[in-house]
């Protein structure tokens, strides 16, 4: 999509593709902090280490992570009920584990690379003070809409407050801007912002989610994010150059959108082609279905490193 705007995005009935804001949002990281470029830089050598081997995984068995489901809404539609939120962390939990019943559909070349994450998640039960909590809260809100600038993420800006990031994810679910599904924070980020954003009508699979983006897989996308994951294509703008820093992933020419057919060759790429049913592309939810390896590998390392504090926190939470 050359010539536009990171993250800007109009639809209209026929025109339903995905659109995650997480690289606008690391991009102005960058030039606002530089704390946040050093921490990325260490973060990525890590990372490396991991997914070559020199480094041996520390994190062993699954790792549960509390999960705390902000629901900002403006209209009575945007304040999604329990149901809602909980089919989103039940997809969570299949896809993270590789027990989505669709991961039979990787085609027969890559199904050895289809890898459980080891990665559950649950509502939290108990808060930052230790009082019992459904997990979920419930702003109401003047703001019409939110973009990637993070104010959802503030109550003095019409949203909520994070809870503390080394104990708990924060999923905030609003009405954002035409045409952005969602976007995260990648690991090395300020703590008061840290965590994923979705928009109410990509949400999981019942009540406001809407196809072709019901079946739960843009959290599961920004997730990936949050876990250190990147684009499959590299966010090169279909310049078959881009890197997701994962060597079992192929190149390819840029995001996929819909639901291809196998194979889908670009940057001389074939026989295989593009994989595009990897949860880090962009097609419609049903269309999406696998983690690799080497995705996991960089799971594992930024659980073992950046987000360790967090680790260390869930038996506690």
């Amino acid at each position: 999509m050359p010539g536009m705007q990171p993250g800007l995005r109009t639809t209209s009935p026929s025109d339903y593709s995905r659109w995650c804001g997480a690289m606008e949002v690391h991009r102005r990281l960058l030039d606002e902090n530089p704390e946040y470029s050093e921490n990325r830089t260490l973060i990525e050598n890590h990372a490396f280490a991991y997914e070559q081997r020199r480094e041996a995984v520390a994190r062993q068995g699954v790792t549960d992570v509390p999960v705390v489901v902000h629901v900002v809404h403006n209209a009575p539609a945007q304040n999604i009920s329990d149901d809602q939120i909980a089919s989103q962390i039940d997809v969570l939990n299949r896809d993270f584990r590789k027990k989505n019943p669709d991961v039979s559909r990787v085609p027969a070349v890559w199904q050895s690379l289809a890898a459980d994450a080891r990665v559950e998640f649950h509502l939290a039960q108990t808060d930052a003070l230790g009082s019992p909590t459904s997990g979920i809260t419930r702003t109401p809100t003047s703001i019409p809409s939110f973009s990637t600038d993070d104010t959802v993420k503030f109550t003095s800006d019409g949203g909520h407050d994070a809870w503390p990031s080394n104990s708990y994810l924060n999923l905030w679910v609003c009405q954002l801007r035409g045409g952005l599904l969602g976007y995260a924070q990648f690991p090395g980020g300020a703590a008061a912002t840290d965590g994923v954003v979705i928009a109410y009508t990509a949400f999981g699979t019942n009540g406001t989610a809407t196809a072709p983006f019901n079946g739960g897989r843009t959290a599961t996308h920004e997730i990936g994010h949050w876990l250190n994951l990147r684009h499959i294509w590299g966010d090169d703008d279909q310049g078959c150059s881009g890197s997701d820093f994962v060597a079992d992933t192929p190149n390819q020419g840029g995001p996929n959108t819909g639901s291809p057919r196998f194979p889908r060759v670009t940057c001389l790429n074939g026989p295989d082609g593009d994989m595009f049913m990897n949860y880090m592309d962009y097609t419609d939810d049903a269309a999406m279905f696998m983690f690799t390896e080497g995705q996991v590998a960089r799971m594992d390392a930024v659980l073992d490193n950046a987000r360790l504090p967090f680790t260390r926190q869930l038996a506690s939470v």
